[in-house]
């Protein structure tokens, strides 16, 4: 599976993310294979399940074997430069691979393709389809067409698309975590950012929908969800554009009410969520997550720039002044709650000054982790019709040094201050670097490593900690009552 990072959404693509294949138990009466490849934030993630499971019912089974594939899909992501060529990379391989193979079909998914559709099909013809996020449904469709020896298209976005009563495939190997999407696309047209014209407007899923998925998962197993959208905060059911009450007989929701219903589903399900948005977190949220235990102490807050004129320029929404208030907000309800952030350097006529303002709010916040990114210019974006790319790359790099250096200070003396405590965490796994230790999370989203006892996967247990590297806890199992 694709190791997407916790707490993560449309602004977070980790440079060391690779595409991995999707694996999923196939039925014996499909006769064709599907090798699927998953890049960038969790929405992808989350969307790879919905293409799963509309193409297992029209009888492809999945494979990671791409050698055996009689169709190849990647799903993409177009929020960084990098993350395209490496896409761009593998397309090349399933070019040569279509020489030997002819029947193979290779497609692209996602945000790359409504932004490359006449690049990826006409100019380079590196693709035989090309499918937007709102047109899976049409995914059978037009695998026939390609079948038919056409080249097939379908990137229009949709204002009511939600994929709402499909049950996705779930992709996550350990049967212990998932996600939850309640709505797709985003209003927020941030200077920088490409996701408003590769995903639409938003639109929220139906809350009704969502708790029942909620249900299932735990039913299935499954002990942990994360709820995801590109702007989980501004989640809103029965209400308009114009934020009229559409249907007078049916309730409001908004994200601190569906929240408190995912929450209310069973308490030993325990609610993430990704991603929050500055200028939309309200109190009520923060109040629902100090009043249930299940619902994670943890909120990712992207910033970017830590100086209101380039957040001006970023079009984001809020000043400095505003972000460090809901920082205040965050410690008031929840003292212990953990804070984690995005942060970009190099954007469009940064000055120095402009740069240290950034790294004084790190200093003031002290978060427990961020993702830390040069910025990358994209076509078609506000930043690129009107400012100039003009801070060199070696400034840019500088400057995301100083910035990564510092945070590695204060996330190493977070991850120190929680040594010593007890926690309950949930058991997602065996550790990556000893099998005889197993991996969870507590409500901070540390990472717990201890020795494996008689424990099983997908249950809590108490743990002690005693040790700790830069960013994980190491302990042991307890009796002794948990404290966070």
């Amino acid at each position: 599976m694709i190791d997407s990072p916790r707490g993560s959404g449309h602004e977070l693509l980790d440079e060391s993310l690779q595409g991995a294949p999707i694996v999923v138990p196939s039925q014996p009466t499909h006769t064709r294979k599907l090798y699927l490849e998953s890049y960038g934030c969790q929405m992808n993630f989350s969307d790879s399940e919905i293409v799963v499971s509309i193409l297992d019912a029209a009888g492809f089974a999945t494979t990671r074997d791409e050698t055996e594939a009689d169709l190849i899909l990647l799903n993409t992501c177009a929020i960084r430069e990098n993350a395209e060529q490496r896409v761009r990379g593998r397309l090349r391989q399933f070019k040569s691979a279509k020489a030997e193979r002819p029947h193979l079909v290779v497609g692209v998914l996602g945000c790359m393709a409504e932004r490359l559709k006449e690049s990826l099909l006409e100019q380079e013809k590196l693709v035989d389809l090309v499918v937007g996020p709102d047109a899976y449904r049409d995914l059978p469709n037009l695998v026939e067409q390609v079948n038919g020896g056409q080249k097939a298209v379908n990137v229009l976005l949709s204002r009511e698309e939600t994929y709402a009563e499909i049950s996705p495939v779930r992709l996550d190997t350990n049967g212990v975590t998932a996600f939850i999407s309640i709505m797709r696309g985003c209003d927020n047209m941030c200077s920088f950012c490409v996701v408003p014209f590769t995903r639409g407007r938003e639109r929220s899923r139906d809350p009704g929908s969502i708790v029942r998925e909620a249900h299932e998962l735990f039913e299935a197993g499954y002990r942990e969800v994360t709820l995801l959208g590109q702007n989980v905060d501004s989640y809103k059911w029965n209400l308009d554009i114009k934020g009229q009450v559409k249907d007078p007989d049916q309730p409001v929701v908004r994200f601190a009410e569906l929240m408190e219903l995912v929450a209310q589903v069973n308490p030993e399900l325990r609610i993430r969520f990704s991603t929050s948005h500055p200028k939309d977190m309200t109190d009520d949220v923060l109040h629902v997550m100090a009043k249930y235990e299940n619902l994670c102490k943890y909120v990712h807050l992207p910033v970017q720039s830590g100086n209101t004129e380039v957040l001006k320029r970023m079009n984001r929404g809020y000043t400095r002044e505003w972000y460090l208030d809901r920082m205040a907000a965050i410690r008031r309800i929840m003292p212990e709650c953990a804070i984690s952030t995005d942060v970009m350097t190099g954007f469009c006529g940064e000055t120095e000054e402009e740069h240290a303002d950034t790294l004084s709010l790190m200093e003031s916040v002290r978060y427990e982790m961020a993702y830390m990114f040069k910025y990358s210019e994209r076509p078609r974006t506000l930043a690129e019709r009107k400012f100039e790319n003009d801070i060199p790359e070696e400034v840019k790099s500088r400057r995301l040094k100083e910035i990564m250096d510092l945070q590695r200070i204060h996330g190493t003396a977070r991850t120190l201050a929680q040594k010593g405590r007890v926690y309950r965490v949930l058991i997602e796994g065996t550790s990556k670097k000893r099998d005889d230790q197993y991996f969870g999370r507590n409500t901070f989203n540390n990472v717990v490593v201890f020795p494996k006892g008689d424990a099983q996967t997908g249950t809590y247990v108490n743990v002690q900690t005693h040790e700790c590297t830069a960013a994980t806890l190491i302990g042991e199992m307890t009796e002794a009552k948990a404290d966070a």
